[in-house]
């Protein structure tokens, strides 16, 4: 089975109330990513996502954009370990 790359994505900015997550999910779906969207506690959004190399490159080039309302200051982006997911998920908190 050939395993995808997966990195981790820590996008910072007015990024939440501007349907960042709604809108990665589109994005994501689109290029056939998965993996997997939040907020987090302190104001950034966080994903993990799995595919090629050319997937992933879409779809960090789109999260330094993010959806219109969005004010993106950075996105950190870190290799980690191969993972495997179904779908790509919007993470909501509890």
């Amino acid at each position: 089975m050939l395993t995808m790359p997966t990195i981790h994505l820590t996008i910072k900015g007015r990024v939440q109330g501007v349907f960042y997550r709604a809108t990665a999910k589109e994005v994501a779906d689109e290029i056939g990513l998965k993996g997997w969207i939040k907020n987090t506690d302190n104001d950034d959004v966080e994903a993990t996502v799995t595919g090629n190399d050319e997937q992933l490159k879409k779809f960090i080039d789109w999260c330094w954009q993010g959806p219109q309302r969005a004010k993106v200051e950075d996105v950190l982006t870190e290799i980690v370990e191969d993972e495997m997911f179904d779908d790509f998920k919007v993470i909501r908190r509890q």
